[in-house]
Protein backbone atom coordinates (compact mmCIF):
# COMPACT_ATOMS: atom_id res chain seq x y z
CA UNK A 1 0.00 0.00 0.00
CA UNK A 2 3.04 2.27 0.30
CA UNK A 3 2.56 3.59 -3.24
CA UNK A 4 -1.19 4.12 -2.94
CA UNK A 5 -2.97 7.41 -3.20
CA UNK A 6 -5.66 7.94 -0.57
CA UNK A 7 -8.71 10.00 -1.37
CA UNK A 8 -9.67 12.42 1.38
CA UNK A 9 -13.32 11.97 2.23
CA UNK A 10 -13.48 13.15 5.85
CA UNK A 11 -11.27 15.72 7.60
CA UNK A 12 -11.08 16.74 11.26
CA UNK A 13 -9.91 20.34 11.71
CA UNK A 14 -9.03 22.08 15.00
CA UNK A 15 -6.58 24.97 14.65
CA UNK A 16 -5.42 27.55 17.18
CA UNK A 17 -3.59 29.38 14.37
CA UNK A 18 -6.35 30.14 11.90
CA UNK A 19 -4.12 31.70 9.23
CA UNK A 20 -5.51 30.65 5.82
CA UNK A 21 -7.86 28.18 7.51
CA UNK A 22 -11.12 29.21 5.81
CA UNK A 23 -9.53 29.12 2.36
CA UNK A 24 -8.01 25.69 3.02
CA UNK A 25 -11.26 24.25 4.36
CA UNK A 26 -13.07 25.71 1.35
CA UNK A 27 -10.68 23.85 -0.98
CA UNK A 28 -11.35 20.63 0.91
CA UNK A 29 -15.09 21.17 0.65
CA UNK A 30 -14.80 21.82 -3.09
CA UNK A 31 -13.39 18.27 -3.40
CA UNK A 32 -16.38 16.84 -1.53
CA UNK A 33 -14.60 16.43 1.79
CA UNK A 34 -16.82 16.19 4.88
CA UNK A 35 -15.59 18.65 7.51
CA UNK A 36 -15.56 17.89 11.25
CA UNK A 37 -14.44 20.49 13.75
CA UNK A 38 -14.43 21.76 17.32
CA UNK A 39 -15.08 24.98 19.24
CA UNK A 40 -13.73 28.19 17.75
CA UNK A 41 -12.56 26.48 14.57
CA UNK A 42 -16.05 25.14 13.91
CA UNK A 43 -17.54 28.60 14.44
CA UNK A 44 -15.03 30.24 12.09
CA UNK A 45 -15.80 27.76 9.33
CA UNK A 46 -19.56 28.00 9.80
CA UNK A 47 -19.38 31.80 9.79
CA UNK A 48 -17.63 31.49 6.41
CA UNK A 49 -20.62 29.55 5.08
CA UNK A 50 -19.07 26.08 5.13
CA UNK A 51 -20.98 22.99 6.19
CA UNK A 52 -19.29 21.62 9.30
CA UNK A 53 -20.14 18.81 11.72
CA UNK A 54 -19.25 19.42 15.34
CA UNK A 55 -17.26 16.61 16.96
CA UNK A 56 -20.06 16.16 19.47
CA UNK A 57 -22.40 15.27 16.59
CA UNK A 58 -19.99 12.57 15.46
CA UNK A 59 -19.19 11.10 18.88
CA UNK A 60 -22.64 11.48 20.42
CA UNK A 61 -21.03 13.09 23.48
CA UNK A 62 -20.88 16.80 24.30
CA UNK A 63 -17.67 18.62 25.00
CA UNK A 64 -17.13 18.42 28.75
CA UNK A 65 -14.94 19.49 31.65
CA UNK A 66 -14.59 23.04 30.32
CA UNK A 67 -13.45 21.72 26.96
CA UNK A 68 -10.78 19.42 28.38
CA UNK A 69 -12.54 16.45 26.76
CA UNK A 70 -13.63 16.90 23.16
CA UNK A 71 -11.93 14.49 20.80
CA UNK A 72 -10.79 11.75 23.22
CA UNK A 73 -13.28 9.22 21.90
CA UNK A 74 -13.16 5.86 20.04
CA UNK A 75 -15.18 7.33 17.17
CA UNK A 76 -12.35 9.80 16.54
CA UNK A 77 -9.36 7.56 17.22
CA UNK A 78 -10.94 4.49 15.65
CA UNK A 79 -11.47 6.56 12.52
CA UNK A 80 -7.82 7.62 12.56
CA UNK A 81 -6.05 4.42 13.58
CA UNK A 82 -7.95 1.79 11.58
CA UNK A 83 -5.82 0.18 8.88
CA UNK A 84 -7.68 0.49 5.59
CA UNK A 85 -6.13 -2.69 4.17
CA UNK A 86 -6.94 -4.75 7.29
CA UNK A 87 -10.37 -6.41 6.84
CA UNK A 88 -10.71 -7.06 10.58
CA UNK A 89 -10.09 -3.38 11.39
CA UNK A 90 -12.60 -2.22 8.80
CA UNK A 91 -15.20 -4.72 10.01
CA UNK A 92 -14.70 -3.59 13.61
CA UNK A 93 -15.19 0.11 12.92
CA UNK A 94 -18.21 -0.67 10.72
CA UNK A 95 -19.73 -2.69 13.57
CA UNK A 96 -19.43 0.36 15.83
CA UNK A 97 -20.61 2.86 13.20
CA UNK A 98 -17.20 4.47 12.98
CA UNK A 99 -16.16 6.08 9.70
CA UNK A 100 -12.52 6.56 8.64
CA UNK A 101 -10.99 10.03 8.97
CA UNK A 102 -8.51 10.68 6.17
CA UNK A 103 -7.02 14.02 7.21
CA UNK A 104 -6.31 15.66 10.56
CA UNK A 105 -5.48 19.35 10.63
CA UNK A 106 -4.43 20.35 14.14
CA UNK A 107 -2.06 22.74 15.78
CA UNK A 108 -1.85 22.86 19.50
CA UNK A 109 -2.89 25.19 22.29
CA UNK A 110 -0.49 28.15 22.31
CA UNK A 111 1.67 26.97 25.21
CA UNK A 112 4.79 28.93 24.17
CA UNK A 113 2.82 32.16 23.74
CA UNK A 114 1.20 31.62 27.14
CA UNK A 115 4.44 31.15 29.08
CA UNK A 116 5.94 34.18 27.34
CA UNK A 117 3.34 36.47 28.98
CA UNK A 118 4.77 38.48 31.90
CA UNK A 119 3.47 37.27 35.26
CA UNK A 120 1.45 34.41 33.80
CA UNK A 121 -0.36 32.34 36.43
CA UNK A 122 0.42 28.64 36.67
CA UNK A 123 -3.29 27.84 36.26
CA UNK A 124 -3.32 29.50 32.84
CA UNK A 125 -0.17 27.63 31.86
CA UNK A 126 -1.68 24.28 32.82
CA UNK A 127 -4.88 24.97 30.90
CA UNK A 128 -2.79 25.60 27.78
CA UNK A 129 -1.33 22.10 27.84
CA UNK A 130 -3.12 20.43 24.94
CA UNK A 131 -4.25 16.82 25.38
CA UNK A 132 -6.67 16.01 22.57
CA UNK A 133 -4.54 17.71 19.90
CA UNK A 134 -1.34 15.69 20.46
CA UNK A 135 -3.41 12.51 20.77
CA UNK A 136 -5.03 13.07 17.36
CA UNK A 137 -1.72 14.06 15.79
CA UNK A 138 -0.04 10.90 17.09
CA UNK A 139 -2.89 8.65 15.97
CA UNK A 140 -2.93 10.16 12.50
CA UNK A 141 0.85 10.10 12.23
CA UNK A 142 1.06 6.46 13.30
CA UNK A 143 -1.38 5.61 10.51
CA UNK A 144 0.30 7.77 7.85
CA UNK A 145 -0.15 4.96 5.34
CA UNK A 146 -3.77 6.06 5.19
CA UNK A 147 -4.09 9.40 6.96
CA UNK A 148 -2.62 12.83 6.19
CA UNK A 149 -1.77 15.03 9.19
CA UNK A 150 -1.17 18.78 9.10
CA UNK A 151 0.28 20.76 12.01
CA UNK A 152 1.08 24.03 10.24
CA UNK A 153 -0.73 26.36 7.82
CA UNK A 154 2.51 26.40 5.81
CA UNK A 155 1.54 22.94 4.51
CA UNK A 156 -1.92 23.86 3.21
CA UNK A 157 -0.61 24.62 -0.26
CA UNK A 158 1.10 21.21 -0.54
CA UNK A 159 -2.09 19.35 0.29
CA UNK A 160 -4.22 21.48 -2.03
CA UNK A 161 -1.75 20.91 -4.86
CA UNK A 162 -1.99 17.15 -4.41
CA UNK A 163 -5.78 17.20 -4.25
CA UNK A 164 -5.91 19.03 -7.56
CA UNK A 165 -3.35 16.77 -9.22
CA UNK A 166 -4.72 13.48 -7.87
CA UNK A 167 -8.51 13.85 -8.00
CA UNK A 168 -8.86 14.65 -4.30
CA UNK A 169 -6.18 12.21 -3.07
CA UNK A 170 -2.86 12.53 -1.29
CA UNK A 171 0.28 10.59 -2.12
CA UNK A 172 2.14 8.27 0.20
CA UNK A 173 5.26 10.43 -0.09
CA UNK A 174 3.48 13.54 1.20
CA UNK A 175 1.71 11.66 4.00
CA UNK A 176 5.04 10.25 5.10
CA UNK A 177 6.67 13.72 5.12
CA UNK A 178 3.75 15.16 7.06
CA UNK A 179 3.90 12.40 9.69
CA UNK A 180 7.60 12.98 10.32
CA UNK A 181 6.96 16.70 10.66
CA UNK A 182 4.04 16.05 13.01
CA UNK A 183 6.02 13.85 15.38
CA UNK A 184 8.67 16.57 15.50
CA UNK A 185 5.94 19.10 16.31
CA UNK A 186 4.59 17.13 19.28
CA UNK A 187 8.11 16.30 20.50
CA UNK A 188 8.99 19.99 20.57
CA UNK A 189 5.68 20.81 22.29
CA UNK A 190 6.27 18.26 25.05
CA UNK A 191 9.90 19.34 25.43
CA UNK A 192 8.76 22.94 25.96
CA UNK A 193 6.26 21.88 28.61
CA UNK A 194 8.87 19.76 30.37
CA UNK A 195 11.45 22.54 30.31
CA UNK A 196 9.00 25.15 31.64
CA UNK A 197 7.51 23.03 34.42
CA UNK A 198 10.97 21.91 35.55
CA UNK A 199 12.21 25.50 35.70
CA UNK A 200 9.14 26.64 37.61
CA UNK A 201 8.36 23.73 39.90
CA UNK A 202 11.50 21.65 40.44
CA UNK A 203 14.06 22.31 43.16
CA UNK A 204 16.79 20.78 40.99
CA UNK A 205 18.88 22.96 38.69
CA UNK A 206 19.20 20.33 35.97
CA UNK A 207 16.49 17.89 34.84
CA UNK A 208 17.14 14.15 34.82
CA UNK A 209 16.26 14.12 31.12
CA UNK A 210 17.55 17.01 29.02
CA UNK A 211 15.66 17.73 25.83
CA UNK A 212 16.66 20.05 23.04
CA UNK A 213 14.63 21.23 20.06
CA UNK A 214 15.29 23.64 17.24
CA UNK A 215 13.90 24.87 13.95
CA UNK A 216 16.01 24.17 10.88
CA UNK A 217 17.14 27.34 9.15
CA UNK A 218 19.32 25.80 6.47
CA UNK A 219 21.14 22.72 5.30
CA UNK A 220 24.75 23.41 4.42
CA UNK A 221 27.05 22.14 1.73
CA UNK A 222 29.25 20.80 4.55
CA UNK A 223 30.38 21.48 8.11
CA UNK A 224 33.86 22.36 9.35
CA UNK A 225 35.32 20.19 6.59
CA UNK A 226 33.94 19.06 3.21
CA UNK A 227 33.38 15.46 4.37
CA UNK A 228 31.08 16.52 7.28
CA UNK A 229 27.35 17.05 6.54
CA UNK A 230 25.85 19.95 8.52
CA UNK A 231 22.71 22.00 9.17
CA UNK A 232 21.85 25.15 11.15
CA UNK A 233 18.99 25.26 13.67
CA UNK A 234 17.42 28.07 15.65
CA UNK A 235 16.38 27.85 19.30
CA UNK A 236 12.71 28.29 20.06
CA UNK A 237 11.64 31.70 21.40
CA UNK A 238 14.88 33.35 20.32
CA UNK A 239 14.19 36.95 19.30
CA UNK A 240 17.42 38.55 20.51
CA UNK A 241 20.37 39.81 18.43
CA UNK A 242 21.95 36.51 17.39
CA UNK A 243 23.27 35.09 14.16
CA UNK A 244 20.15 32.88 14.01
CA UNK A 245 18.05 36.05 13.72
CA UNK A 246 20.39 37.82 11.33
CA UNK A 247 19.09 38.94 7.94
CA UNK A 248 21.41 38.44 5.00
CA UNK A 249 21.34 41.44 2.67
CA UNK A 250 24.15 40.55 0.26
CA UNK A 251 26.53 37.72 -0.60
CA UNK A 252 26.48 33.96 -0.92
CA UNK A 253 25.08 31.49 1.59
CA UNK A 254 26.71 31.26 5.00
CA UNK A 255 28.89 28.26 5.75
CA UNK A 256 29.21 26.33 9.03
CA UNK A 257 32.49 28.07 9.84
CA UNK A 258 31.00 31.47 8.90
CA UNK A 259 28.23 30.95 11.46
CA UNK A 260 30.64 29.87 14.18
CA UNK A 261 32.82 32.94 13.61
CA UNK A 262 29.83 35.27 13.31
CA UNK A 263 28.47 34.02 16.63
CA UNK A 264 31.83 34.71 18.29
CA UNK A 265 31.99 38.20 16.76
CA UNK A 266 28.49 39.14 17.90
CA UNK A 267 29.09 37.82 21.42
CA UNK A 268 32.17 40.02 21.68
CA UNK A 269 30.80 43.35 20.41
CA UNK A 270 27.73 42.92 22.63
CA UNK A 271 30.07 43.39 25.61
CA UNK A 272 30.38 47.12 24.88
CA UNK A 273 28.00 50.07 25.07
CA UNK A 274 30.41 52.38 23.25
CA UNK A 275 30.93 52.04 19.47
CA UNK A 276 32.84 48.76 19.12
CA UNK A 277 34.27 46.59 16.36
CA UNK A 278 35.53 43.01 16.56
CA UNK A 279 37.42 41.22 13.81
CA UNK A 280 37.28 37.45 14.30
CA UNK A 281 39.33 34.64 12.81
CA UNK A 282 38.63 31.01 13.72
CA UNK A 283 36.41 32.23 16.62
CA UNK A 284 39.28 34.22 18.17
CA UNK A 285 39.51 38.00 18.23
CA UNK A 286 42.44 39.16 16.12
CA UNK A 287 41.40 42.80 16.64
CA UNK A 288 38.89 44.50 18.94
CA UNK A 289 38.41 48.16 19.79
CA UNK A 290 36.06 50.83 21.04
CA UNK A 291 36.14 54.29 19.49
CA UNK A 292 34.47 57.63 18.96
CA UNK A 293 32.39 56.09 16.18
CA UNK A 294 32.25 52.86 14.17
CA UNK A 295 34.90 53.99 11.68
CA UNK A 296 37.34 54.95 14.42
CA UNK A 297 36.77 51.65 16.23
CA UNK A 298 37.32 49.69 13.01
CA UNK A 299 40.65 51.35 12.27
CA UNK A 300 41.92 50.59 15.78
CA UNK A 301 40.70 46.98 15.58
CA UNK A 302 42.25 46.46 12.14
CA UNK A 303 45.61 47.90 13.16
CA UNK A 304 45.85 45.40 16.02
CA UNK A 305 46.63 42.61 13.55
CA UNK A 306 46.23 43.52 9.85
CA UNK A 307 47.65 40.18 8.70
CA UNK A 308 45.14 38.04 10.61
CA UNK A 309 42.24 40.38 9.77
CA UNK A 310 42.42 39.25 6.12
CA UNK A 311 39.51 36.86 5.49
CA UNK A 312 37.98 37.48 8.90
CA UNK A 313 34.53 38.35 10.21
CA UNK A 314 33.77 41.99 11.07
CA UNK A 315 31.12 42.84 13.68
CA UNK A 316 30.06 46.42 14.42
CA UNK A 317 27.64 47.36 17.19
CA UNK A 318 26.54 50.57 15.47
CA UNK A 319 24.75 51.27 12.15
CA UNK A 320 27.21 51.37 9.25
CA UNK A 321 27.15 54.47 7.05
CA UNK A 322 28.88 55.06 3.74
CA UNK A 323 31.92 56.64 5.42
CA UNK A 324 32.47 53.59 7.61
CA UNK A 325 31.95 51.21 4.69
CA UNK A 326 34.62 53.06 2.68
CA UNK A 327 37.08 52.86 5.59
CA UNK A 328 36.49 49.13 5.96
CA UNK A 329 36.91 48.45 2.25
CA UNK A 330 40.02 50.61 2.00
CA UNK A 331 41.74 48.87 4.91
CA UNK A 332 40.56 45.29 4.47
CA UNK A 333 40.85 43.84 0.98
CA UNK A 334 38.94 40.65 1.83
CA UNK A 335 36.58 39.70 4.62
CA UNK A 336 33.96 36.96 4.82
CA UNK A 337 31.07 38.72 6.60
CA UNK A 338 30.15 42.07 8.08
CA UNK A 339 27.49 42.20 10.80
CA UNK A 340 25.85 45.40 12.03
CA UNK A 341 22.45 46.60 13.27
CA UNK A 342 21.75 48.32 9.92
CA UNK A 343 23.32 49.97 6.87
CA UNK A 344 22.49 53.11 4.96
CA UNK A 345 21.99 52.97 1.21
CA UNK A 346 25.47 54.33 0.49
CA UNK A 347 27.11 51.65 2.62
CA UNK A 348 25.24 48.86 0.86
CA UNK A 349 26.30 50.22 -2.53
CA UNK A 350 29.92 50.25 -1.37
CA UNK A 351 29.75 46.61 -0.27
CA UNK A 352 27.83 45.58 -3.37
CA UNK A 353 30.73 46.74 -5.55
CA UNK A 354 32.97 44.16 -3.82
CA UNK A 355 32.28 40.62 -5.05
CA UNK A 356 32.65 38.45 -1.97
CA UNK A 357 31.39 40.03 1.29
CA UNK A 358 28.32 38.65 2.95
CA UNK A 359 26.44 41.60 4.48
CA UNK A 360 24.13 40.87 7.41
CA UNK A 361 21.93 43.00 9.63
CA UNK A 362 21.22 41.91 13.20
CA UNK A 363 18.27 43.76 14.70
CA UNK A 364 18.78 44.87 18.30
CA UNK A 365 22.57 44.79 18.16
CA UNK A 366 23.95 47.76 20.11
CA UNK A 367 20.83 48.27 22.23
CA UNK A 368 22.21 46.57 25.33
CA UNK A 369 19.81 43.61 25.01
CA UNK A 370 22.45 41.27 23.69
CA UNK A 371 23.03 38.35 26.04
CA UNK A 372 20.84 35.36 25.29
CA UNK A 373 19.61 33.30 28.26
CA UNK A 374 19.91 29.54 28.17
CA UNK A 375 22.52 26.86 27.90
CA UNK A 376 25.77 26.24 26.09
CA UNK A 377 25.88 22.66 24.85
CA UNK A 378 28.87 20.73 23.60
CA UNK A 379 28.88 17.19 22.30
CA UNK A 380 31.45 14.64 23.35
CA UNK A 381 31.51 11.13 21.96
CA UNK A 382 28.62 9.25 23.56
CA UNK A 383 27.08 12.24 25.34
CA UNK A 384 27.08 15.97 25.82
CA UNK A 385 27.95 18.66 28.35
CA UNK A 386 25.58 21.49 29.27
CA UNK A 387 26.38 24.72 31.10
CA UNK A 388 24.98 28.22 31.36
CA UNK A 389 26.47 30.78 28.99
CA UNK A 390 29.31 32.85 30.46
CA UNK A 391 27.14 35.95 30.81
CA UNK A 392 27.88 36.61 34.48
CA UNK A 393 27.38 40.23 35.52
CA UNK A 394 30.45 40.80 37.62
CA UNK A 395 30.26 43.14 40.58
CA UNK A 396 33.12 45.50 39.80
CA UNK A 397 33.12 46.57 43.44
CA UNK A 398 34.57 43.13 44.22
CA UNK A 399 37.52 43.64 41.86
CA UNK A 400 40.47 44.25 44.16
CA UNK A 401 43.59 46.30 43.54
CA UNK A 402 46.05 44.11 45.42
CA UNK A 403 49.32 45.94 44.74
CA UNK A 404 50.94 48.96 46.35
CA UNK A 405 50.73 50.95 43.13
CA UNK A 406 47.28 52.10 42.06
CA UNK A 407 46.30 52.25 38.36
CA UNK A 408 45.42 55.69 36.99
CA UNK A 409 41.94 56.22 35.41
CA UNK A 410 43.17 55.57 31.88
CA UNK A 411 44.67 52.27 32.88
CA UNK A 412 41.48 51.35 34.76
CA UNK A 413 39.45 51.89 31.58
CA UNK A 414 41.81 49.65 29.62
CA UNK A 415 41.75 47.04 32.37
CA UNK A 416 37.97 46.93 32.11
CA UNK A 417 38.17 46.74 28.31
CA UNK A 418 40.77 43.95 28.42
CA UNK A 419 38.79 41.97 30.95
CA UNK A 420 35.65 42.10 28.76
CA UNK A 421 37.71 41.02 25.76
CA UNK A 422 39.77 38.17 27.22
CA UNK A 423 36.70 36.07 28.11
CA UNK A 424 36.05 35.70 24.37
CA UNK A 425 39.54 34.35 23.52
CA UNK A 426 40.36 30.63 23.64
CA UNK A 427 42.18 29.59 26.80
CA UNK A 428 44.95 29.87 27.79
CA UNK A 429 44.09 33.46 26.88
CA UNK A 430 46.15 36.62 27.19
CA UNK A 431 45.29 39.99 25.63
CA UNK A 432 47.23 43.23 25.59
CA UNK A 433 45.16 46.39 25.21
CA UNK A 434 45.95 50.07 24.93
CA UNK A 435 43.73 53.15 24.53
CA UNK A 436 40.57 51.09 24.04
CA UNK A 437 41.96 48.65 21.49
CA UNK A 438 43.66 45.28 21.44
CA UNK A 439 47.29 45.29 20.36
CA UNK A 440 48.24 41.67 21.02
CA UNK A 441 46.37 38.39 21.50
CA UNK A 442 47.74 35.06 22.70
CA UNK A 443 45.16 32.27 22.38
CA UNK A 444 44.91 28.57 23.04
CA UNK A 445 48.44 27.84 24.19
CA UNK A 446 49.32 25.02 26.56
CA UNK A 447 50.93 27.41 29.07
CA UNK A 448 50.11 30.97 30.01
CA UNK A 449 53.61 32.37 29.47
CA UNK A 450 53.47 31.01 25.92
CA UNK A 451 50.25 32.94 25.26
CA UNK A 452 51.76 36.07 26.84
CA UNK A 453 54.88 35.88 24.69
CA UNK A 454 52.75 35.55 21.52
CA UNK A 455 50.72 38.62 22.52
CA UNK A 456 53.86 40.65 23.26
CA UNK A 457 55.49 39.65 19.98
CA UNK A 458 52.35 40.71 18.10
CA UNK A 459 52.16 44.04 19.94
CA UNK A 460 55.84 44.86 19.40
CA UNK A 461 56.87 48.28 20.69
CA UNK A 462 53.22 49.10 21.45
CA UNK A 463 53.33 46.66 24.37
CA UNK A 464 55.04 49.34 26.46
CA UNK A 465 52.43 51.09 28.56
CA UNK A 466 49.69 48.55 27.76
CA UNK A 467 47.42 46.48 30.01
CA UNK A 468 47.67 42.70 30.19
CA UNK A 469 44.48 40.70 30.86
CA UNK A 470 44.57 36.98 31.67
CA UNK A 471 41.44 34.82 31.55
CA UNK A 472 42.57 32.86 34.62
CA UNK A 473 45.02 33.08 37.50
CA UNK A 474 48.76 33.51 37.07
CA UNK A 475 50.20 30.39 38.74
CA UNK A 476 53.76 31.74 39.01
CA UNK A 477 55.55 35.09 39.01
CA UNK A 478 57.12 34.32 35.61
CA UNK A 479 54.27 36.02 33.70
CA UNK A 480 54.75 39.21 35.76
CA UNK A 481 58.48 39.20 35.05
CA UNK A 482 57.81 38.85 31.30
CA UNK A 483 55.31 41.74 31.49
CA UNK A 484 57.85 43.94 33.24
CA UNK A 485 60.50 43.21 30.63
CA UNK A 486 58.06 44.27 27.87
CA UNK A 487 57.09 47.48 29.69
CA UNK A 488 53.49 46.45 30.37
CA UNK A 489 51.90 48.98 32.70
CA UNK A 490 49.12 47.04 34.46
CA UNK A 491 47.72 43.52 34.90
CA UNK A 492 44.19 42.25 35.47
CA UNK A 493 43.71 38.58 36.30
CA UNK A 494 41.53 36.18 38.28
CA UNK A 495 43.70 35.60 41.35
CA UNK A 496 43.35 32.55 43.53
CA UNK A 497 46.68 30.80 43.02
CA UNK A 498 48.44 29.14 45.94
CA UNK A 499 51.34 31.40 44.93
CA UNK A 500 49.30 34.63 44.81
CA UNK A 501 51.64 36.33 47.27
CA UNK A 502 54.62 35.47 45.09
CA UNK A 503 52.82 37.00 42.09
CA UNK A 504 51.83 40.11 44.08
CA UNK A 505 55.38 40.54 45.35
CA UNK A 506 56.65 40.40 41.76
CA UNK A 507 54.16 43.07 40.67
CA UNK A 508 55.17 45.30 43.61
CA UNK A 509 58.85 44.76 42.82
CA UNK A 510 58.29 45.92 39.22
CA UNK A 511 55.86 48.70 40.17
CA UNK A 512 53.00 47.20 38.12
CA UNK A 513 49.47 47.74 39.46
CA UNK A 514 47.40 44.55 39.48
CA UNK A 515 43.68 43.76 39.92
CA UNK A 516 42.23 40.45 41.09
CA UNK A 517 38.69 39.95 39.71
CA UNK A 518 37.74 36.73 41.48
CA UNK A 519 36.19 35.43 38.24
CA UNK A 520 37.68 32.99 35.75
CA UNK A 521 36.71 32.94 32.07
CA UNK A 522 38.09 29.76 30.53
CA UNK A 523 36.89 29.23 26.97
CA UNK A 524 37.82 25.79 25.68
Amino acid sequence: MADDKVKIQRALISMSDKTGLVEFAGELASHGVELISTGGTSKALKDAGLKVYDVSEITGFPEMLDGRVKTLHPVVHGGLLSLRDNPEHMATIAEHNIKPIDLVCVNLYPFEATIAKPGVELHDVIENIDIGGPSMIRSASKNYRSVAVLVSPSRYADVIKELKENDGATTFKLRQELAIEAFGHTARYDATIHEYLHSRLSENKWPNIFTLSGIKLQEMRYGENPHQPAAFYKDKNNNLPTIANGKQLQGKELSYNNIMDADAALSLVKEFNKPAVAIIKHTNACGTAIGQDAADAFVKAFEADPLSAFGGIVAVNRPVDEKTAKVILEKLSFFEIILAPSYDEGALKQFEARKNPRVMSVAGLGTGSGNVPGFHLRRVEGGFLVQEFDHVLEDKALHKIITNKQPDPGLLDDMDFGWRLVKHVKSNAIVLVKNGGSIGVGAGQMNRVGSLEIAIKQAGAKAKGSVMASDALLPFRDSVDVCAKAGIAAIIQTGGSVRDQEVIDAANQHGIPMIFTGYRHFKH
